[in-house]
């Protein structure tokens, strides 16, 4: 009885992993079956979104619905501007989102959804572009469509030949194929992918690492931070910031707090002004109160504070207002926060 059973249970696994050999072989002759059909159709789609003067907004209902939106998302996050908006709200007060210039891709596999039908008069009269992309040649959307892309599978994946399944593949597929076609013209780098996906996604999540260093991580200490006492001869302090390459010196009290900056631009300044620099302490000219960070902040919010002021460099104070660090934007770049 136990050994029967046993045949049962084997028998029963073995026409299931005989299905999902069936669907993913049905799966895979439905994509491979587009590569025949990139042609113009294609080329010409991706002409439309590359010369549009507005965003891509992609639609589509039900598991189309689900397929537009990761289309978007993917369009996004490499490079060309997209957002999903679903065709029965699009009718309810949603079709605001489009304007003149934007490129509208329209995804039903029978090409007949009643709702994108519906608002595709409107999509035109607003002056968008339509691509379609549809399993139907002859459909109302393929029609209307200013590029119409084949999307048809030989059958579905379903054992009845119903359930979306090869088909939402397929258009999954084609709309793959567009966002990195559409990358490549872009010349879309793997240092903008890091900018569109501060939290994660490069080998080893070292975008997440980055996105969590401090400023402790990447400042320089030590004999690396140029600086100065206060009332030290300008001449004296040039040298420093020059020893330093970092376009500046601190300007330190006898306690070590920060009194000022002098910074490359201080100096230009003084220069234009035709001032005789031997005259000077480097506490005449020097920037006060500049601005500081503490070691515990993330090296993403120093570069918020330096580009928010427009300076190249910041000091890193402790809770005193003591000197204990430098960072220039050189040190983020190479850090690769940047």
């Amino acid at each position: 009885m136990i050994k029967a059973a046993q045949r049962v249970r084997k028998t029963g696994h073995d026409s299931v992993l005989d299905l999902a050999r069936r669907v993913l072989a049905i799966e895979a002759d439905a994509v491979r079956a587009l590569v025949d059909r990139i042609d113009e159709r294609f080329a010409k789609a991706v002409e439309l979104i590359l010369q549009r003067s507005g965003r891509v907004i992609v639609s589509g209902m039900g598991k189309s619905g689900h397929i537009a939106r990761k289309i978007a998302s993917t369009l996004a996050s490499t490079g060309t501007p997209a957002y999903f908006v679903h065709p029965a709200e699009a009718s309810h007060g949603d079709l605001g989102m489009i304007e003149t210039g934007d490129v509208f891709i329209a995804i039903s596999y029978s090409g007949s959804s009643e709702e994108l039908v519906q608002i595709l008069p409107q999509v035109k009269r607003r002056g968008a572009k339509l691509i379609a992309i549809t399993g139907q040649p002859d459909s109302a959307l393929a029609r209307e469509a200013d590029v119409h892309l084949d999307a048809g599978v030989a059958q579905e994946a379903c054992p009845h030949n119903l359930s979306p399944t090869a088909s939402t593949t397929a258009a999954l597929a084609l709309g793959d194929a567009l966002a990195v076609a559409l990358l490549d013209k872009h010349g879309f780098s793997a240092a903008d992918f890091a900018r569109t996906h501060p939290r994660g996604g490069l080998p080893g999540q070292a975008v997440a690492r980055q996105a969590l260093l401090h400023v402790e991580d990447v400042m320089r200490t030590g004999d690396k931070i140029p600086k100065v006492a206060s009332g030290t001869p300008l001449r004296q302090a040039v040298i420093e910031m020059s020893r330093g390459r970092i376009g500046m010196t601190a300007v330190l009290d006898p306690a070590g707090l920060v009194k000022g900056v002098f910074t490359d631009g201080d100096l230009r300044r003084t220069i234009e002004k035709g001032t005789e620099l031997n005259s000077l302490l480097v506490d005449d000219v020097m920037t006060r109160n500049p601005r500081t960070v503490r070691c515990e902040t993330l090296a993403a919010e120093a570069v918020h504070v330096m580009e928010e002021h427009k300076v190249n460099q910041v000091l890193v104070v402790d809770e005193r207002g003591a000197l204990i660090g430098a960072l220039n934007m050189h040190d983020l770049f190479r850090a690769k926060v940047i």
